[in-house]
């Protein structure tokens, strides 16, 4: 695309955005399609713009979950299927997709350097849990919406931790080692976790969950990893649809979520909002007080576990 076709789309996006809050404030039908249209155009004209072109996918999924606020009637069936029957199978392609850009040599850097990145798996499924955990007691919120609050804690890193960690300069290397192995622990960890912390909210059967994270998670990371190694770069036009297609999935995924807590999200929203944001900021701000402190402690010690990692760059 040409730089004035993102001109005119981010143009498009801010006067759709305009019209979205008159329609709004004068009571005027079509709000919602006007909001959807300034996310969609905003994050297409974001592509051109370097330092904004981080946040396209992120609009992507505003437009998504705004559509499926609106019209969420339409992500319940397709010709009698029950599209929530699709939420399975969007996992496993995402999965899969994250699975294709690893590779088994990342493993060994855990042996040549190993203190960094088990101490970033120790945290997140320390302090992640732990906050979750706390917000959950600490809130009014109906059980199976505490016990999800806890289960994102207790959730491993995914693809978006390392694409923030790109943007932001960060250690990428041991982004990706810590999402891949936390990923591989995430079977038992992740239930063993639920089992001791939410376990009062809602029922949690440890094997079912077991089975299930295998099944959507693990399975489909070590495909990612058999076609990495032994198909990557033989098809180019495979391997650049698989990442559009887990996108794809992933924002899906999040309407069909919107849609079928619909009612919830309107009664609880914007609580669970600052919930979330809360549950993230006070997880950055821990995160980054230990790393600082342990990097200055080891550095006095006359080593820095994080220049070791920064090793595994090269």
């Amino acid at each position: 695309m040409k730089p004035f076709i993102f001109q005119i789309c981010l143009g498009l996006g801010f006067l759709a955005a305009i019209a979205s809050s008159i329609c709004f404030f004068l009571g005027i039908p079509g709000t919602a399609l006007a909001l959807m249209l300034s996310f969609i155009c905003l994050a297409l004209g974001f592509q051109g713009f370097p330092i904004l072109k981080g946040f396209s996918y992120t609009l992507f999924i505003f437009a998504a979950s705004t559509y499926a606020l609106n019209y969420p009637e339409n992500l319940i069936s397709f010709h009698g299927f029950p599209l929530k029957k699709l939420v399975t199978p969007l996992l496993v392609l995402t999965m899969f997709g994250m699975g294709i850009h690893m590779n088994l040599t990342r493993f060994v850097e855990i042996v040549k350097a190993p203190k960094p990145i088990l101490a970033g798996i120790f945290c997140h499924y320390l302090i992640m849990p732990g906050i979750g955990f706390a917000l959950a007691m600490t809130t009014d919120l109906p059980p199976e919406i505490a016990a999800g609050i806890i289960l994102v804690g207790c959730s491993p890193s995914g693809v978006a931790s390392n694409v923030m960690a790109y943007i932001s300069g960060g250690n990428l290397a041991l982004s990706v080692t810590v999402t891949a192995i936390s990923t591989l622990l995430a079977p038992l960890v992740t239930p063993l976790l639920m089992k001791l912390l939410a376990n009062q909210l809602v029922p949690i059967n440890f094997w079912d969950m077991f089975w299930h994270i295998l099944e959507i998670v693990i399975f489909p990371v070590l495909a990612g990893l058999v076609y990495n190694k032994y198909a990557y770069g033989k098809q180019k036009w495979l391997d650049d649809l698989l990442p559009i297609l887990s996108m794809a999935s992933i924002i899906f995924i999040v309407a069909l979520t919107v849609s079928a807590g619909h009612d919830t999200l309107l009664s609880i929203g914007w609580l669970l909002i600052l919930i979330v944001i809360i549950h993230n900021l006070s997880g950055y701000f821990l995160d980054i007080r230990l790393a600082s402190g342990w990097e200055s402690m080891n550095k006095i010690r006359g080593r820095s576990p994080l220049r070791l990692a920064c090793k595994m760059q090269a």
